[in-house]
């Protein structure tokens, strides 16, 4: 019921090994070479152009707002990526983190935490899954009412905020400057027993297309379901042991997953047949952001209830795999790893 209000952060990673060579000759964009692994489809489409990739361009975008155009002489970049694409698993969120850290260290900008957030938001304009991906754990968010001049700025559109190459030589070179405080986030409790099983479908649904499915205007009805569900849930993943009655029913949400059944195969009856009672050790189950990703919160019998679900998915001609996670506390770090 915590669209675009909560967020947790779990064991699939992004990874950047980064090296700044100062006697290499650059002939590189930007003095930057990118290199990149990932999980599943679409991973060999990814831009290797550091211009045009999505971590480099965020990169590009704070160190500019710094007075430094491009990145030191000479810098390589490797990506090593374990978030699905496209998925619902915030992967987009993950690597506007990954590119704003890269930024604060290559740049050496000493940028805290909170104003990394509000370099992340003027581009993921969202905070759920920013926020807990630069702060790990389970967070709670919201974005603060600014003064008419700084909420201009925010919203000023991505294509200025980020560097474009296509738009000329130019484009880029004197970014908006993010206000102060943007948005806030706080950590919740979250209970050892509760383990997240990831039920990945073999299929893509864009953060955009499960947007446009969303209705302009909520019922006052649908909005407080949601609210009282939330305030429950935020207190409910944190108990020792936790109710799987209490949590399961929190779980359930009218502002988004109803609207999103025609863009996911199999969706309504996911929901609606996998109960604490069908499959003990089931807490609760939901999308996973935009989707098609399904996430089943658990304390028990991973396995089986992740194959009822593929099974579901099956029974309507989709493959899926799942994995077992585990919520991280650390959020986006930095080490210092030194040469052979």
């Amino acid at each position: 019921p915590g669209f675009d209000v909560t967020g947790i952060a779990l064991s699939k990673f992004l990874t950047l090994h980064i090296r700044v060579t100062q006697n290499y000759t650059s002939t590189a964009p930007v003095n930057c070479t990118l290199s990149y692994e990932g999980e599943g489809d679409g991973s060999d489409e990814i831009d290797l152009d550091p211009e045009r990739n999505l971590i480099t361009r965020v990169s590009l975008y704070v160190l500019r707002c710094h007075d430094q155009h491009h990145f030191p002489a000479h810098t390589f970049v490797h990506v090593k990526n374990d978030i699905p694409l496209g998925r619902g698993l915030g992967s987009s969120g993950a690597a506007v983190v990954a590119g704003c850290v890269l930024a604060n260290e290559v740049g050496r900008l000493a940028l805290s935490k909170d104003r990394m957030l509000d370099f992340c938001l003027m581009i993921e304009r969202h905070p759920d899954n920013v926020a807990a991906a630069l702060n790990g754990g389970f967070v709670g968010t919201y974005l603060n009412d600014l003064n008419p001049e700084d909420m201009a700025r925010k919203e000023i559109p991505l294509s200025e905020v980020l560097p474009a190459p296509a738009g000329g030589i130019d484009t880029g070179l004197k970014p908006p400057v993010p206000p102060l405080d943007i948005g806030r986030y706080i950590r919740f409790p979250w209970s050892k027993e509760i383990k997240a099983v990831a039920i990945i479908p073999d299929f893509e649904v864009s953060t955009a297309k499960a947007r446009d499915v969303l209705p302009e205007k909520y019922s006052r009805a649908d909005v407080v379901f949601n609210m009282q569900r939330v305030a429950i849930l935020t207190h409910a993943l944190g108990q020792s042991p936790p109710n799987a009655q209490t949590i399961y029913s929190a779980m359930q949400d009218k502002i988004h997953q109803p609207y999103r059944r025609a863009l996911i195969p199999g969706l309504t009856e996911i929901l609606g047949s996998l109960t604490p009672a069908s499959h003990p050790g089931l807490l609760g189950i939901c999308l996973s952001g935009a989707g098609p990703t399904i996430l089943a919160l658990a304390t028990d019998r991973f396995d089986i209830i992740a194959h009822a679900i593929i099974k579901k998915f099956k029974d309507t001609g989709i493959s899926c795999k799942y994995s077992l996670l585990e919520l991280v506390q650390q959020g986006a770090s930095v080490a210092t790893v030194p040469d052979p």
